[in-house]
This record gives C-alpha cells, sequence and structure tokens, in this order.
C-alpha cells in the first residue's frame, strides 16, 4: 500500500510516500495485506490511511472555504444558484479554493461554481452503495470510507465555514463545528448560516430554550456564527477571517 521516502542516500525511511491518491478499496487491500486479515487491526489501519491521505492533500491549499448543504437541492433552487455564485466570487475575487462533499445538490452547486471560474473544486467524497456519485466539477477528488474520517477532513483548517439549507447531516456538521469552537479545540472562524428564512427558526430555539429557559448554552455562544443571504458579506467575512494553520 505505502513505500517509504527516501533522501538522497536511501535512507530516511520515516514518511509514507504514496505515488498516487488511494482509492477506499485500496487502502483497504493494502490494509489488510500488512495485518493479515486481523479486522479490527486493518479497520484502525483503513481509519488512519484515510484520515493520513485527507489531511496530506488538504495541507496542499492554503487557503479554502468549504461548504455544507442538502444533496437533494437541485439545480432549479435559488440556493443552489446562490452556492454556485458564491462559490465562483471566492475563487475569482479571493483565489481561495472550495471544498464541499463532492456530491449532487449543493455540494455540487459549489464545487460547479469554482470549477467553471477556474479555481481549485475539491471534493471530499463517501463511498456509498447506491446513492452518492461524485459530481464532474471535481478538480481533487479525495476518497472516504467512513463517515467520521471525512467529516474530520471536511472541517480540517478551512478559512471559513458555509452552511447552506440541508438535512440532518448538515445539521451534524454545523454544530461539531459549533461545538468546537466553543470549547476552544480549534480557533473561532467563521461559521456562515446562509439563508435567513431556514435558519432563523433554529437560532430562535438556540435563544428562548436554550440560553434563555435551560440555561445550556452562553450569551456570547450566539455570536460564534452569522446568518445571512448577503453575498457581499459573506465574502467580506471571508476575505477578513485570518488564514488557519495547516500543521
Amino acid at each position: 500500500m505505502v513505500g517509504m521516502t527516501t533522501n538522497g542516500n536511501g535512507t530516511n525511511g520515516d514518511k509514507p510516500f504514496r505515488p498516487k491518491r488511494l482509492t477506499t478499496d485500496e487502502i483497504r487491500e493494502g490494509c489488510l495485506y500488512l495485518h493479515e486479515g486481523d479486522e479490527n487491526e486493518t479497520r484502525i489501519c483503513v481509519v488512519n490511511e484515510e484520515l493520513r491521505q485527507g489531511l496530506d492533500t488538504l495541507m496542499q491549499f492554503e487557503k479554502s472555504v468549504t461548504f455544507f448543504g442538502s444533496a437533494r437541492t437541485s439545480p432549479d433552487d435559488p440556493y443552489y444558484k446562490k452556492a454556485d455564485r458564491v462559490a465562483a466570487r471566492i475563487v475569482k475575487e479571493l483565489g481561495y479554493a472550495v471544498a464541499a462533499g463532492g456530491g449532487p445538490g449543493i455540494m455540487g452547486a459549489a464545487n460547479q461554481g469554482a470549477f467553471n471560474a477556474g479555481g481549485q473544486s475539491i471534493g471530499i467524497t463517501i463511498k456509498l452503495p447506491m446513492e452518492q456519485k461524485s459530481n464532474p466539477y471535481l478538480t481533487v477528488e479525495v476518497p472516504f470510507y467512513f463517515f467520521f474520517t471525512r467529516k474530520v477532513a471536511l472541517a480540517y483548517s478551512a478559512e471559513a465555514y458555509l452552511y447552506f439549507p440541508g438535512g440532518f447531516g448538515t445539521l451534524d456538521e454545523f454544530g461539531e463545528i459549533l461545538t468546537l469552537v466553543q470549547t476552544n479545540k480549534i480557533a473561532k472562524v467563521p461559521m456562515i448560516l446562509v439563508g435567513v428564512e431556514f435558519w432563523q427558526p433554529l437560532v430562535d430555539f438556540f435563544k428562548t430554550m436554550m440560553l434563555e429557559k435551560y440555561k445550556t448554552i452562553s450569551p456570547e455562544d450566539l455570536d460564534l456564527f452569522t446568518i445571512t443571504d448577503d453575498e457581499d458579506l459573506i465574502l467580506d467575512i471571508i476575505k477578513k477571517a485570518p488564514i488557519r494553520q495547516k500543521d
């Protein structure tokens, strides 16, 4: 599955060398070979290799923005068109790479906008039996078998996170980054909820139930994200965000 790097003397063997990006099947086959069929060790190996390959790939991009949202959003939906426009502007006006889940819906819109604008369009894809297929707008694809390793990669070191209307998966991804920032596990990073009509009821719940009635969050927690439909504001927030460390 992996070789070892060498310096000019053929020694330095402390870093893995991959001549190409591996598929999920190649990763699993390599791990099965290394661990002689031990399923538990194989699973640990696959998790490690998926994370290593994913993070190593994303480290190549100095500046990026990650898009989240529903895979069910159709190309004629206003939010699909907005995601397309915003991604294109992020590439053209800011020179950032755009990352998304690599599938249809909002993911496809973000990749489409970045790709058509001539930018780096990253697809952090997931292997599923029937559902998700990679969209045709990817300049870089990083495949994953496990959802949780993929989510780590999607959350890794972007300069901003954009959340368009979505389902349980989008809520899960928003909640994870929100918790990491709230608990100081990662530096404060812009989280932008795109779609006031969609997101405002959730934020009202945060305020009336979690903050005021049950006191399970603090007032400053409501300042950790921005809700807007204003595309100029989105670009301005991203432009002003610090570049995160990739190591």
